[in-house]
């Protein structure tokens, strides 16, 4: 492993595995030269220590490690940091290994050969979404569900439900919208961003996760749950609609 950078708290910090010495190289060099602080692992095992003993803001990981699948890096980094940016880097180019990517809780991916100016936009992209201060809204009521914008909540009857960043964001755009019918692009424009790289999969592995994440808390409840539903509405979007009212 190489030497950390200097801690600066002005600069991201970004935590990059990757057991190829060529990427590495290019990768701790150009993230250097754009104000960013790598420090390079190239393991699976070295990357969980250094997480655990520094703060990081943005995690670049390569799937194929020496010593470990990156997926399995990806999915205890990402229950340990809710708030960690994962971008995988991966030669894996089938969807369903994408999927998988994603599922293991990365935010996004590039495939291997990348531009290294692609990387660099996709980092700000996702990064200036996280600095921008959101106004103080009122928490929305969708029968037994609460979604709270302002303090990033959500709760089944008080027991708060753990949504990763994106399943929550898209639960609070469709939330603040119950009733409509809201377009994939708009989707992807609020819950990524209006210069969003990617391919519109990523929706939908994440509506994927938000749907069985709030299947499961219902599940877990012991009585009757109203919860609201997400329509698919093909080749458009989506529609978050309430629950009937048990009063009629």
């Amino acid at each position: 492993m190489r030497t950390p950078a200097a801690p600066d708290r002005h600069r991201h910090r970004v935590l990059v595995v990757e057991d190829d010495d060529t990427i590495g190289r290019h990768l701790e060099a150009g993230l250097r030269g754009h104000d960013y602080a790598p420090t390079w692992c190239h393991t699976g095992a070295g990357a969980l220590a250094e997480a655990a003993r520094a703060p990081y803001d943005v995690l670049l990981l390569d799937l194929g490690l020496p010593d470990m699948d990156g997926l399995d890096v990806a999915r205890e980094l990402r229950a340990r940091l809710p708030d960690l940016l994962i971008v995988v880097l991966t030669a894996r180019t089938e969807d369903i290994d994408v999927i998988a990517g994603l599922d293991a809780g990365a935010d996004d991916y590039l495939v291997k050969p990348f531009s290294m100016t692609v990387l660099l936009a996709r980092l700000r992209a996702h990064l200036r979404r996280q600095t921008v201060a959101a106004p103080v809204r009122k928490p929305v009521r969708l029968g037994d569900l609460v979604v709270d914008v302002s303090a990033r909540r959500c709760a089944l009857h008080d027991v708060e439900i753990p949504l990763r960043a994106k399943e929550f964001d898209l639960l609070a755009a469709l939330a603040e919208r119950v009733g409509k019918a809201v377009s994939r692009e708009t989707l992807m424009a609020e819950v990524w961003d209006e210069n969003w790289f990617g391919p519109t999969k990523t929706l939908d592995v994440t509506m994927a996760g938000l749907r069985r994440r709030l299947t499961e808390a219902a599940q877990a409840e012991d009585g009757p749950v109203r919860l609201p539903e997400i329509t698919t509405l093909r080749g458009h979007g989506y529609r978050l609609e309430l629950p009937p009212d048990p009063m009629g």
